[in-house]
């Protein structure tokens, strides 16, 4: 062993004498830890919230102490005699012992539910679903003060208290630092998803910058955001296109960059939630409108002939299944059928929190209506005139009603509501569409009162009239109007009678002039807004065209959340068995009872849903996103289960500790992200050599113990953004659009428009991954290749793999390729020998050692011979125009090899 790590072993040996034991000797037997496994495991499956065999069930509380179908109570607290619960688990009889006809409990099992029930069967929670209560520090005796710290690094700051703590009772001691070029290499790789700039590695190697300089560095580089907004948006489930079989582009990019900007402006994570999830909720609310197509992500179908309510209704489960995954840690899927089999969630809880996204405008509709829309200054500027013009004519209502509208066209009535056609038809189930002497009724129409009607409608011949009447065929006349061929889209503004109650209205088409079951047009929408104020002021005409003229404008868009007006609330029902046509009984909104209560104080939508989720009282969003951090930076989640916190989860390797760092973000932090990562980062448990000794490795294979630094593969986007940055080839643009590197010709098949992969040019084509278009029915290839997802759905946690296709794509790849030729073209002017140890050394950050040298200097020798030979000197080489040098080609191969090592593709 050598001297250095003699010494620093003989040093955590004194700090372990040092610390104080914690461990408990009482004998109580806990029901979440020793009892909820052993129920969950060999009970539940009968006894719970599928089944209730013999009317017994050991799912919640009050059902595992009532009186079953024997006509008392099974468990008897106290009395483990006399409880027929651990009589059927003892007997001999096949008939009556249980779990019935499976393998008998072992004696340990039975034994400790015996204990159970005899000290009373105290039910208790599971450690998740308690608030974290204070946790004190292992602390250090005065004995300690003999420890010379400058000499022991690993104890950094409190983190790694905790960490020597499992350590010392498993009698491990951590590993020394990393390498500073090492260390160097894994922070900025976990905090940017790049390598370090050339400035920042010899300014630490050299020691002229601190480690924590180093961080704060890297923490405020806009790479930052880019490196983070990244793992949320797999959260997310962000995609340029709406999936499903048409899969056509969406426009939601702008959402992208939100992400982005809130990591990189160090957004509060309790903001970052509320925003996404009700910013339109907020008092005027601007950019946070942007922020909630984080919901708006969810996928549309497209496809003609498809029920619009069936995947409105399939967006709003998502949504509930996608909050509770990403801010509880929380299984909710589970419940939408019948209660959770395992953990204390009722299926009418399910949707109580269902009734918070039920009350959304949009409505699967090919238009991803609501949208934001974005004007020009100009457009702006007439937007601000009108707005202008109704607060001073007439209220501030009318003006925030008016500025909504022209924002995003809200609220409106979907002409696919209409219901009970006669000589028509809901073209393609989504146009009102009539033919001559056609009729239709859209039902509970709120017309404000207003003198006109906006209709949002295509007409496709002359001479037809449309007839509106109130109620029904022989209701009064509300609107008669002229249709003709209008060429495209258009919103009109149609004269209608005033009204001030909700009505159904009568559609009527008359056009003799066409044949049968033709359609006279297309409406898809009709929107009913006040009458704009000042009538008979000066002035007033030209607004009112103004409006009409922003209306008929096609601005760039961004889908988002709006809530219904209360005249157009939806209420919300139980789904018997989960089926959306089965509805039960109405529920009002609320949250799962085993969690923290909702404040009285709180709006019953979703700014009061983001409310509670953020709450200092609830038990699961902290330590949630700790633990999702944590896993980020190292390797595995302190949960190792990450996408699950309830009673079938894996225990955590390190529970005081993630309460206490759970606490810390929420109360010291005040939710700050950086400031989070941070303190892992800046442990010493994060500093430690990677390394790890065949005895270590097979004691902790997993790490589960962190007596050795993170080592894991890069992910798929960290690859390709290294490959480009190494080479020099990388983008520093940032934000706009999706772009569309190389990738093979074929990949799209987009049968139903002529969407297709058009290949980007100049600096777009070396961009960072994380804005390469993403297309759900064909991801790109060599993401997909290297793990990453369709994004269909929230992905809490990537599956990593090794197949030899990977090898493939960084081996063949164009992307790769060039990257490997101009990582060669910098080098190429070297010796040899020089030029590989530079490329090796830009790679990696790394010196090569001589064996490794040897062997790519062996390979660049065969390499040159095959490109000087004769026969070889008019092959294209990687489709270049020009020729290149068998020097220069040698190299690319050897650089091309070097971004194939496991140090390149590893963060050690």
């Amino acid at each position: 062993m050598h001297p250095t790590q003699r010494l620093y072993k003989y040093l955590f040996l004194s700090l372990v004498t040092a610390l104080i034991s914690c461990n408990s000797n009482s004998n109580k037997v806990d029901f979440s830890s020793q009892i909820k496994p052993i129920l969950n495991n060999k009970c539940i499956t009968c006894h719970g919230g599928v089944k209730k065999s013999g009317e017994f069930s050991l799912l919640f509380k009050e059902d595992a102490f009532a009186v079953t179908a024997s006509g008392k109570p099974s468990i008897i607290p106290g009395d483990a005699n006399g409880s027929e619960f651990i009589k059927r688990l003892k007997t001999d009889d096949p008939e009556l012992r249980m779990p019935y006809e499976k393998p008998p409990l072992t004696t340990v099992e039975i034994e400790l539910l015996t204990q159970w029930v005899e000290q009373g069967a105290e039910w208790g929670q599971h450690w998740a679903y308690t608030l974290p209560e204070k946790v004190t520090v292992p602390a250090m005796t005065e004995q300690a003060g003999i420890i010379d710290f400058e000499t022991a690094p690993f104890l950094q700051n409190d983190i790694d208290r905790f960490i020597l703590t499992k350590l010392a009772a498993d009698t491990l001691s951590p590993n020394p630092p990393a390498e500073p070029h090492v260390l160097l290499r894994r922070l900025a790789l976990d905090l940017t998803g790049l390598p370090p700039s050339n400035t920042l590695f010899s300014s630490f190697v050299s020691g002229k910058t601190t480690y924590e300089e180093a961080v704060d560095t890297l923490l405020a580089q806009s790479a930052f955001g880019e490196k983070w907004a990244s793992w949320w948006l797999d959260l997310a489930r962000y995609a340029d296109t709406k999936g499903y079989e048409k899969d056509k582009g969406r426009h939601i990019w702008r959402y992208r960059d939100w992400v982005i900007k809130a990591f990189n402006n160090d957004m509060p994570f309790d903001q970052f939630t509320t925003e996404q999830l009700a910013g339109d909720l907020l008092p005027e609310p601007v950019d946070q409108l942007i922020a909630t197509a984080f919901h708006r992500n969810t996928m549309n179908n497209d496809e003609g002939g498809t029920e619009d309510e069936e995947f409105r209704v399939a967006s709003v489960l998502d949504r509930v299944n996608t909050t509770f995954s990403v801010w509880q840690s929380t299984t909710m899927e589970c419940v939408q059928c019948h209660s959770h089999t395992y953990d204390p969630f009722k299926q009418e809880e399910y949707y109580k929190a269902m009734a918070f996204f039920n009350n959304t405008r949009d409505e699967d509709t090919p238009d991803d209506s609501p949208t934001l829309r974005f004007y020009t200054d100009a457009q702006e500027q007439q937007k601000e005139e009108i707005i202008t013009w109704v607060r001073t004519h007439g209220t501030q209502e009318e003006a925030r009603n008016y500025a909504d509208f022209l924002s995003f066209l809200e609220p409106k009535y979907l002409a696919h509501n209409a219901t009970d056609f006669i000589n028509g038809e809901l073209a393609d189930t989504k146009y009102l569409a009539l033919w001559d002497d056609g009729s239709c009724v859209l039902k509970n129409v709120d017309t404000q009162g207003a003198s006109a009607m906006y209709l949002y409608y295509r007409g496709f011949m002359e001479g037809t009239t449309i007839t509106i009447r109130k109620n029904n065929a022989n209701g009064a006349i509300l609107s008669r109007f002229k249709v003709g061929n209008t060429k495209r889209n258009i919103v009109a503004k149609i004269p209608f009678e005033p009204l001030q109650e909700m009505v159904d209205l009568y559609f009527e088409a008359d056009n003799n002039a066409i044949a049968p079951q033709v359609s006279t047009s297309h409406i898809t929408w009709l929107a009913f807004l006040k009458d704009i104020p000042g009538k008979n002021s000066p002035g007033y005409e030209k607004i009112n065209t103004l409006f009409l003229n922003l209306l008929n404008t096609r601005t760039p868009t961004v889908p988002i959340m709006i809530e219904n007006k209360a005249n157009m609330a939806r209420t919300t029902q139980v789904f018997e068995r989960g089926n959306w046509l089965m509805l039960t009984d109405t529920v009002a909104p609320g949250t799962p009872q085993i969690l923290n209560n909702f404040d009285d104080s709180w709006p019953k939508n979703r700014l009061g849903l983001s409310k509670w989720l953020v709450s200092k009282e609830n038990p699961l969003t902290a330590r949630t996103m700790v633990n999702r951090v944590w896993h980020q930076i190292f390797g595995r989640g302190i949960v190792a289960s990450l996408e699950d916190m309830g009673t079938q989860s894996d225990p955590p390797s390190h529970p005081a500790l993630l309460d206490y760092l759970a606490l810390k973000f929420m109360h010291e932090h005040h939710w700050g992200m950086k400031a989070l990562i941070k303190e892992m980062v800046m442990s010493g448990t994060y500093r430690q050599s990677s390394i790890a000794t065949p005895e270590l490795y097979q004691k902790d294979p997993n790490n589960e113990l962190y007596a050795r630094g993170p080592r894991v593969r890069l992910t798929a986007e960290q690859i390709r953004d290294q490959a480009l940055a190494i080479s020099g080839l990388l983008s520093k643009k940032m934000y706009g659009p999706g772009v569309m590197p190389p990738q093979p010709d074929g990949v799209w098949q987009s049968v139903y428009s002529n969407e297709s992969w058009v290949e980007s040019k100049g600096e777009d084509a070396y961009r960072r991954a994380i804005y390469t278009y993403l297309k759900r029915t064909s991801p790109y290839p060599s993401f997909i290749t290297f793990d990453a997802g369709s994004r269909e759905v929230c992905t809490i946690r990537r599956t990593v793999t090794n197949t030899p296709l990977q090898a493939l794509v960084t081996l063949n790849d164009p992307v790769y390729l060039e990257a490997a030729y101009a990582l060669a073209q910098s080098v190429q002017h070297h010796d040899i020998t020089i030029g590989i140890s530079k490329a090796y050394e830009k790679a990696t950050l790394s010196k090569l050692d001589e064996e490794e040298l040897r062997v790519l200097n062996e390979l660049y020798e065969q390499a040159y011979h095959e490109f000087s030979d004769a026969s070889n000197q008019d092959t294209v080489f990687m489709g270049l125009d020009q020729k290149v040098t068998p020097k220069l080609a040698a190299l690319t191969v050897v650089a091309n090899a070097i971004m194939n090592l496991d140090e390149f593709l590893t963060k050690a």
